[in-house]
């Protein structure tokens, strides 16, 4: 008989006053959406894409060693500019490039002195004979990398069938500066990204709770007011976007946040304070959840700096790039414990849900609806069974997004339910927004969401 067997005790009801004792359930992960190594499901899916893997600050004159989707990684960029992604590992006997030399073109190993290009060509190998054909026999393990708005790019897939390099709608705006940061997140990159599709976390993480607490409210007062939600599958169900309704006094608030598979999210204002009317004005990050391997992960992201988004310029350049960011407290794992427990933030809830969370312990409630059509979007991308991802096009459009913040100057009407109003100007503004999905000139979709979202306020006005 096996010791399982042997020490097996049938459980009683858990349902009972503090019967921790019968709820001494072994944790158990979604090994098909967190497990993201070479030959998973999910680390194949992962590979179609481009991923950030470090900020370009970080390329010096002496190479980076990181880790990324389980493969151990040097980075460099050599002395003609190019940037290189290459297994850390060199072909001889296996000593680390992260102790290589940087040259005019490509890296050289310390040990046997073997020069590689950052395709994985085998440019030297000093040492054998002058009619050595060893070199060419084999290559060093590459990723094609590109260097964008200060964060640094790789594709890790198959070579034949890399994508073009994503463009948004939102990149490169005039007007628009945006600033790279990245933290490092001890815990598996699904619970970073998941917290993307869980609006409610708003309201009590970063608003209601901190009052209780004593703390100040890590967000504007106005996140805190619960919202009516609406939520889309869109993209081929290769995306999500919520939005949340709130009243603001005489405003109706809806604020929209959209996802794309596998882990790309854009948050709108984090300073919005619906205190006058504003017709589709856009985001202030993009971020990415990037698998370092199973236990690890990093948030990549772009912090954008213009008037539209905070008008009264309370973000600071000089405070964001590795490890920093100037938003929210409890982004990074840099404080004290006991600052940690006295305000926590999203690190303390990404972090603390085990290294993997126990998706089997968990007992999701209505407010988790995001949570739960996030894991069913992302299984089926993962099994092949969702529509074609626009990240996979070739077209080389833009591709259009959807997160945004409108106001609109709607006033609560004499006994009428205010709920039912917010249900109705957010679920229209939401509309507005998702169909003008098809349009790709930029500012032709900008005006007209902008006008059709203004008609919506004067004819609600006029109701």
């Amino acid at each position: 008989m096996s010791l399982e067997k042997q020490t097996k005790v049938d459980r009683a009801p858990p349902n009972i006053p503090f019967g921790g004792y019968y709820l001494q359930q072994t944790p158990e992960d979604d090994p098909e959406l967190t497990r993201t190594g070479p030959g998973t499901p999910c680390g194949e899916y992962f590979r179609k894409f481009w991923h950030p893997v470090c900020l370009s600050e970080e390329l010096t004159e002496l190479p980076l060693a990181v880790r990324i989707l389980g493969e151990d990684l040097v980075i460099f960029c050599d002395k003609t500019g190019r940037v290189g992604v290459l297994h850390r590992h060199c072909s001889h006997r296996g000593t680390s490039l992260e102790y290589g030399i940087i040259g005019e073109r490509g890296l050289r190993c310390c040990y046997p002195g073997w020069l590689f290009d950052v395709d994985g060509t085998i440019l030297e190998t000093p040492g054998e004979p002058p009619d050595s054909r060893l070199r060419d026999s084999f290559r060093r393990g590459a990723y094609v990398a590109e260097e964008r708005y200060g964060l640094v790019f790789a594709y890790m897939g198959p070579p034949e069938s890399m994508p073009p390099f994503p463009r948004f709608d939102v990149d490169d705006v005039p007007g628009d500066r945006v600033k790279p940061f990245s933290t490092q997140v001890p815990c598996n990159w699904l619970q970073q990204h998941e917290n993307n599709v869980d609006p409610w976390h708003i309201v009590f993480l970063h608003s209601a709770l901190q009052a209780e607490l004593g703390a100040s409210a890590q967000m504007t007062e106005e996140h805190g007011a619960f919202p009516v939600m609406h939520w889309r599958e869109i993209h081929g169900d290769n995306g999500m976007l919520w939005s949340a309704s709130r009243r603001v006094n005489d405003f109706i608030w809806v604020r929209a946040f959209q996802t794309l598979l596998p882990n790309h999210g854009w948050t709108p204002s984090i300073w919005m304070e619906a205190d006058e009317s504003v017709y589709f004005h856009r985001v202030s990050m993009d971020r990415w959840s990037v698998p370092i391997d199973d236990s690890n992960h990093y948030v990549f992201g772009l912090h954008h700096f213009n008037e539209e988004v905070d008008p009264k310029g309370r973000g600071d350049w000089d405070t964001i790039g590795k490890e920093k960011v100037d938003f929210l407290d409890g982004q990074t794992g840099n404080r004290s414990y006991e600052e940690q427990q006295r305000d926590p933030g999203d690190w303390e809830v990404w972090v603390s849900q085990r290294t993997i969370a126990a998706r089997n312990l968990e007992h999701l409630g209505k407010t988790d609806l995001g949570i739960a059509m996030m894991r069913r979007a992302l299984r089926q991308a993962v099994r092949g069974e969702a529509g074609p991802s626009p990240l996979l096009e070739s077209s080389g459009r833009a591709v259009p997004t959807c997160s945004s913040d409108c106001v609109l100057h709607i006033p609560p009407r004499a006994g009428a339910d205010d709920r039912a109003l917010l249900d109705e100007v957010g679920g229209s503004v939401t509309d507005i927004v998702l169909d003008s999905l098809e349009m790709y000139d930029r500012e032709a979709r900008r005006k007209h969401v902008a006008d059709a979202v203004r008609n919506l306020e004067n004819d609600m006005q006029a109701q």
